[in-house]
């Protein structure tokens, strides 16, 4: 029987602004939301400002049924926003602009309780780029029972050294191909095959699980005795703008929820592969459209 989760994500709530309009985003809030509309239990630590944006995120939260009681207010930075290109292909470019609200997260005894009544701590590396929401951070992964560390690069805002130190505090780390690529380049570990270099990685980290994905390629999923593979699931891609997000709320979903890791990988190459054949990190997807992608293939 599928286990119930409990679940705390920190980090940037923003608006990805396309050219053609905008829409709610931000990496840790893409996997909140995703794993909520699982049926899990959710709350998501981040900061908003006091100005439109903020109004209409709260309204949209609000609809989604998402926990606001730990979204804090700053009176004087702005809601995130990002500037979204996407390419031919359909893959996104972003300008993320600084300083905004989520950059100064505050540590508060709810967050602290919170965290530490979860299964599930989750946070990114892009969170950590101020001084003040990486302190917070560091202080809460501290309280987690299982945090998990999605990387998620973003350049300029990060620095290799203190990817690898958030890395190390991790249970389970998930990252793409080119991330994995940069850290291990950074860390000596010049393994040419993937495999091999998630080994060597996992050998370094303290994480009881390092996946990586591969874009239309699958993903990867190692438990330090076997690494398990996924070759992913042939797609029409309408954006790749939160795909990432959705297959690492199915691969925890499963992963914590039923302990199977080969079916986790499974669920969230296809979760992540549905939305990726839509428009928006956000898109409404149905168990039966997974069971359905799961049996067709």
């Amino acid at each position: 029987m599928r286990k119930t989760l409990k679940i705390v994500s920190y980090g940037e709530i923003l608006w990805d602004l396309f050219p053609e309009g905008k829409q709610q985003g931000g990496a840790p809030l893409n996997v909140a939301l995703r794993l909520l509309s699982l049926g899990n239990e959710v709350k998501m630590i981040s900061r908003l400002g006091e100005d439109k944006l903020a109004e209409e995120t709260c309204e949209l939260l609000k609809k989604q049924g998402l926990d606001q009681s730990l979204i804090q207010h700053d009176l004087n930075l702005k809601t995130g926003a990002v500037d979204v290109k996407l390419d031919s292909t359909g893959s996104a470019s972003y300008t993320i602009k600084k300083p905004v609200a989520w950059d100064n997260i505050q540590l508060t005894d709810e967050a602290e309780k919170a965290v530490e009544n979860a299964d599930l701590f989750i946070y990114g590396s892009l969170a950590a780029r101020s001084e003040s929401s990486k302190n917070t951070l560091n202080r809460l992964v501290q309280k987690a029972k299982m945090p998990v560390f999605d990387v998620n690069l973003r350049a300029p805002h990060y620095e290799l050294q203190e990817v690898v130190e958030l890395m190390e505090q991790a249970f389970l780390i998930k990252m793409n191909d080119e991330e994995i690529d940069e850290i291990c380049g950074f860390m000596g570990l010049n393994h040419k095959n993937l495999k091999h270099r998630v080994n060597a990685l996992y050998k370094t980290m303290n994480a009881q699980y390092i996946c990586v994905t591969r874009g239309a390629n699958g993903a990867l999923l190692s438990d330090g005795n076997k690494v398990y593979s996924h070759s992913g699931f042939p797609t029409k891609v309408a954006d790749t703008v939160g795909a990432g997000d959705s297959f690492l709320a199915g691969l925890l979903h499963i992963l914590f929820g039923e302990d199977d890791p080969e079916k986790a990988l499974d669920y969230g190459c296809a979760l992540g592969s549905i939305v990726a054949s839509q428009n928006g990190a956000n898109a409404k997807v149905s168990q039966a459209q997974i069971e359905k992608l799961l049996q067709k293939n």
